[in-house]
């Protein structure tokens, strides 16, 4: 979603105060969500919050779309954020606030801005000495209050009409602004009451605009300019930040004036053009794409722009990366090695103003095509050989267009989805800060109900799945197309790599038997079982023919120790990482 300053159309002048309006807090909350973008709320129903969905559904441009719980509901909420800009879910007071809070903790942790909306205690109840089912047995309401304040960036609790308009109002527009979801708690006695603010168009809201200070942007791409004009063979690193700063177009300018190759943080991957003529791969230290970690870590500058270096994107802090040869363009911040550091300079105004006054280098560039060597020999099986996890890749990527979209799940999908060649306009999902395994079932029901003009392609482990399963219902009652490639290893191979031990191994279940039950002939979904390459070939041929129309799950097994060599190495390091021992007194 590209923000404008003013959300909604033209301005509406407010009721008189004491005239009679038709507009409901329900309607009002209905209207704001379709003015910022939402046109679909991903829904838990409870007794807090039904009468506020009743008012969402008479929303004529809103969609409910009901889900199996609230962890799901958030996740999906999250999907559909990252490729809407802007997300949304409703679940009841406390018991469905806490089941979804760990949705909202990772939407935080990816900076994706959605509206959480609880439905609230009456409210009469507020400053009484009562008990209220869904708590915890104690007169104080502010539990759940007090678990979102951490992991949202505003909280309205929403109780009164007189200032109700002010409250969500300015909740939706920090989520905006800050890009980070928000929580709003509706009593659940006021969403039918009609108050003059509440007009029948409610009045538009503006978002100030973020503009750098001009003195402190002049002397950052000044000092940024001499820095790498100086270099020799300098390059580019896009990181997941790029999305909330919205700066993906100014990246590529950067990238075309400067001649500079560009890679791209593992986080960043979807955000950065992998078409590019100067694009050289994932920069994942020690698990980087052939040949660009070299690239990079021999450069003698490189501009980051947006990183997130947390344990998993350093490999175990790993990486033969110099503070001193690095720019580090953060959303509101640019730092020039160990020096100057300009704060209240927004990345897309400093990305567009280096472009043009930086020399053209393509140094770096030509070394990589120098050293650089192709794909080399093709993977070949023997007949009927059991599948192969690189095998199942290779058709993944012959797969992929324009038309679609990539969703990887925590695991071993996160590097084999990694090594995948995004053609031009294929998306590309994953939650790497938070790595909450079970994420990506959500996820694909929410970016696959935001993205209808794009077929989703979700590759999940058999352990994840175990943990969000019951929304493949949900896709299928939307009358989703999504392609879901389970990859059945038999257990927590991530987790294996790290430490392995009893823990990690799973029961087995017959997933396209579940995934059948769900379905029972209703709606359109098809499934298979596919053990070798033939049998994967015909399940594709499948899916993308006869079944291109319908929810496609296909099964997919292969050996519990067949793991990406990205895996081993990066499981190897983290644990090192982990299994530190304590630092002397």
């Amino acid at each position: 979603m590209e923000a404008s300053n003013t959300i909604g159309a033209a301005a509406v002048q407010p009721a008189p105060v004491g005239a009679t309006s038709g507009g409901t807090l329900g309607s009002h909350l209905a209207q704001r969500l379709v003015q910022i973008g939402v046109r679909d709320v991903f829904s838990v129903p409870g007794d807090f919050n039904l009468t506020l969905l009743d008012h969402l559904i008479a929303e004529p441009e809103l969609n409910l779309v009901g889900c199996c719980n609230e962890l799901n509901a958030g996740y999906a909420a999250d999907g559909y954020a990252r490729a809407k800009g802007v997300g949304a879910c409703v679940v009841t007071f406390t018991v469905g606030g806490l089941s979804v809070l760990n949705a909202i903790a990772g939407a935080y942790s990816e900076n994706l801005p959605v509206i959480c909306i609880v439905g609230g205690p009456n409210s009469n109840d507020y400053g009484t000495n009562r008990i209220l089912h869904h708590t915890i047995g104690l007169p104080d309401f502010t539990q759940e209050l007090r678990c979102f304040q951490t992991i949202t960036c505003a909280q309205a609790v929403v109780n009164n009409l007189d200032d109700a308009h002010e409250l969500i109002d300015t909740a939706i527009s920090t989520a905006l602004k800050e890009s980070k979801p928000v929580y709003i708690s509706i009593g659940c006695n006021l969403p039918a009451i009609p108050h003059p603010t509440f007009a029948r168009e409610p009045v538009p809201f503006f978002l100030a605009p973020k503009v750098s200070n001009q003195v402190g942007l002049e002397a950052a791409v000044e000092a940024t300019a001499e820095f790498l004009n100086k270099a020799v063979k300098p390059v580019i690193i896009g990181g997941p930040k790029l999305r909330v700063s919205k700066a993906q177009q100014a990246f590529v300018d950067l990238a075309n004036a400067s001649g500079y190759p560009i890679a791209v943080m593992p986080s960043g991957k979807g955000l950065v053009p992998e078409h590019h003529p100067h694009f050289i791969g994932t920069y994942w230290g020690a698990v980087s794409t052939s040949f660009c970690g070299e690239i990079v870590e021999s450069a003698d500058a490189y501009v980051f722009v947006g990183p997130i270096f947390n344990d998993y994107s350093s490999v175990g802090y790993s990486l033969l990366i110099k503070k001193e040869k690095s720019v580090i363009v953060q959303p509101n911040r640019v730092t020039i090695g160990n020096g100057p550091s300009f704060g209240w300079v927004f990345m897309t105004d400093f990305l567009t103003a280096l472009a043009k006054k930086l020399n053209k280098n393509s140094t770096a560039m030509e070394n990589y095509r120098r050293i650089y060597v192709p794909p080399g020999i093709a993977l070949k099986r023997d007949n009927d050989e059991p599948l192969r996890v690189n095998i199942l890749f290779k058709h993944i990527q012959e797969m992929l267009s324009g038309n679609n979209a990539v969703i990887a799940e925590t695991g071993d999908s996160w590097f084999n989805c990694q090594k995948l060649c995004l053609p031009e306009n294929c998306g590309y999902e994953f939650q790497m800060q938070y790595g909450s395994i079970g994420w990506s079932v959500g996820a694909t029901l929410g970016y696959a109900q935001a993205a209808k003009d794009k077929r989703v392609i979700a590759c999940i482990g058999d352990g994840s799945f175990q943990v969000t399963a019951q929304d493949i219902s949900t896709m299928i009652r939307c009358g989703q197309k999504t392609i879901i490639f389970l990859i059945n290893n038999g257990g927590y191979t991530i987790e294996v790599e790290i430490h392995d031990g009893p823990y990690n191994v799973i029961k087995n279940w017959d997933y396209t038997g579940l995934v059948d039950a769900i379905h029972n002939g209703q709606g359109k979904c098809w499934t298979a079982k596919v053990k070798t390459e033939d049998e994967l070939m015909e399940a594709i041929a499948t899916a993308t023919g006869t079944h291109e129309e319908s929810l496609c799950f296909i099964e997919v097994f292969v050996h519990k120790d067949d793991t990406s060599k990205e895996l081993l190495e990066w499981g190897s390091r983290v644990s090192a990482a982990n299994s530190r021992p304590p630092n002397p007194q």
